[in-house]
């Protein structure tokens, strides 16, 4: 039986302001490991809300996530907050780094916070998530002095630091032009088809989307059921 890494059960959310709006309807999905998912919709439809409940940081919703089959509902905040440093990886439209670190130390940052490890092997594991994605020689410059696509390589580097049992992107291609869009695509596709990385990606990006394994469609607040 596959591995459940991330499950939703029957998630509704409201936003109260000043009058209670549904703002999410029985959302329920379940992500395998290994499996490359985004979940697509026009803006407003709900994928950035649901993002950031499947990600522990929205605790306000009825239903249910498991993350590697622990419940997060009513968890203390601290507990949270090591769930999404543990086995959560994100990656954003805009990818924070730090400019006045070098990328080895933007890399590392997570796993530093995580005091799992001591620093020299945190250096050692950036390393080879920097050299895996084909970027070891940027590890010196300092995070300003390289371009966009590298930059949301060194971000996807930084994810996957903590191996995480998922890696969560909020329009992770939103920002980028097609030549470096198709380069994080490829990127997630190897991460997914030769490490069992477990991907779910929100995204306007049909066409990336057409391409993944599973793509999970939102409309009004609910998923639409699967066309195909």
């Amino acid at each position: 039986m596959a591995d459940i890494i991330l499950e939703a059960r029957n998630i509704n959310k409201y936003f109260h302001d000043p009058v209670d709006v549904k703002v999410l309807s029985d959302i329920n999905f379940k992500v395998n490991k290994g499996e490359f998912v985004t979940v697509t919709g026009k803006s407003g439809c709900g994928k950035s809300t649901l993002l950031y409940i499947l990600s522990t940081m929205d605790t306000d919703y009825e239903g249910e996530l498991l993350i590697d089959n622990v419940s997060m509902v009513n968890r203390p905040e601290a507990m949270l907050a090591r769930v999404r440093n543990e086995k959560i990886g994100f990656v954003f439209q805009f990818h924070y780094l730090l400019n006045e670190f070098s990328v080895l130390h933007n890399v590392m940052l997570p796993g530093l916070k995580l005091n799992r490890y001591p620093i020299q092997q945190v250096e050692h594991h950036a390393m080879e998530k920097l050299t895996r994605l084909g970027i070891e020689k940027l590890a010196n410059k300092k995070a300003n002095q390289v371009s966009g696509g590298e930059k949301q390589r060194i971000a996807i580097a930084r994810a996957l630091i903590n191996d995480p049992c998922i890696i969560m992107g909020d329009e992770p291609t939103g920002n980028l032009d097609k030549k470096n869009s198709e380069l994080v695509f490829d990127i997630f596709k190897q991460l997914a088809e030769e490490y069992k990385q477990t991907l779910l990606i929100v995204t306007h990006d049909q066409e990336f989307a057409a391409r993944t394994h599973r793509r999970i469609q939102m409309e009004d607040g609910k998923i639409i059921p699967d066309v195909h």
